[in-house]
């Protein structure tokens, strides 16, 4: 493109407010309305989007459970900082029942950072551990992992049933997630506190050969605090109702945001971040320590 045609669609761009001119010497900036078109155009493209970061975010993850540090992948959600202690109290039931990836977690004000992303003024932002950390150290010990999909799963007398709904990674643009949490389909209070209700989960599978490396990479994994496999079926047998592919192994993984989806169910709303980036292992405090710093 030459330079005329450069000048021409940038001023196409000022014409509709997609852009702004700083100065001749710094050139231009986008502008509000330019950011959301970025986030809204090509939505064709971004297909497969949250299998990528998947398989970014296992990659990431440099994790050592012998050590005990190392990256792993976590969410990050803002909250309103004056409902912030509330929020705790929502998700508290949740971290105690083990309804997340880990009881460990993270918290920074406004202006903070976690993992590279920084917190809006007036906000808490908290990052909750992504099961994709067993991606990254499956990945590490030669497993290789088929993350399938994210769902709903059904909960009764606290184990699992089947999922209700499910969105494949292969076919979306957004964290299936957030999608269920901003359209309020969990509900993951009752399962916490009754053993009876919704939840998010992920649906992995591994060859079935790999069966003893992964339990023993598992074992260790939950020695640390990362403890997000609810359920590991048989060599090629459904699981909750999901078939299998010959010779694999169907998991179940606990959702990382199933507590920030207990506090959306207490109207306490936060925007959520799945997915979103990698923190140093040592950097994350239990759950209970910050409720009670906060209480």
């Amino acid at each position: 493109m030459g330079e005329r045609a450069v000048r021409y669609h940038l001023k196409f761009m000022d014409e509709r407010g997609l852009t702004q001119l700083v100065g001749r010497r710094y050139g231009r900036t986008l502008t509000e309305r330019g950011i959301e078109e970025v986030k809204c155009a090509l939505v064709a493209d971004k297909v497969g989007f949250a299998i990528s970061r998947i398989e970014l975010l296992a990659f990431r993850t440099t994790f050592d459970y012998e050590k005990h540090c190392g990256s792993i992948p976590v969410n990050v959600s803002f909250f309103p900082e004056e409902r912030f202690s509330k929020a705790l109290h929502a998700m508290s039931p949740v971290f105690e029942a083990g309804l997340c990836a880990s009881d460990l977690v993270a918290v920074a004000s406004g202006g903070g950072q976690l993992g590279g992303l920084v917190v809006p003024q007036g906000k808490m932002g908290l990052a909750t551990v992504c099961s994709i950390v067993i991606n990254g150290s499956l990945l590490k010990a030669g497993v290789p992992m088929d993350s399938r999909f994210g769902g709903i799963l059904q909960i009764q007398n606290h184990k699992p049933i089947r999922f209700v709904e499910l969105i494949y990674y292969t076919g979306c643009s957004l964290d299936p997630s957030e999608v269920f949490i901003r359209a309020r389909m969990t509900d993951v209070q009752e399962a916490a506190k009754r053993g009876q209700g919704r939840i998010l989960a992920n649906f992995r599978e591994i060859p079935a050969i790999c069966r003893p490396i992964a339990e023993e990479v598992i074992t260790r994994l939950r020695e640390a605090g990362l403890g997000s496999l609810f359920l590991m079926g048989n060599t090629s047998e459904a699981v909750c109702e999901v078939p299998v592919e010959l010779n694999k192994i169907g998991m179940i993984l606990l959702g990382g945001l199933n507590p920030v989806a207990a506090a959306e169910e207490a109207g306490i709303e936060a925007v959520n971040h799945a997915m979103s980036t990698v923190m140093e292992y040592r950097e994350l405090i239990r759950f209970r320590e910050l409720r009670d710093e906060r209480s």
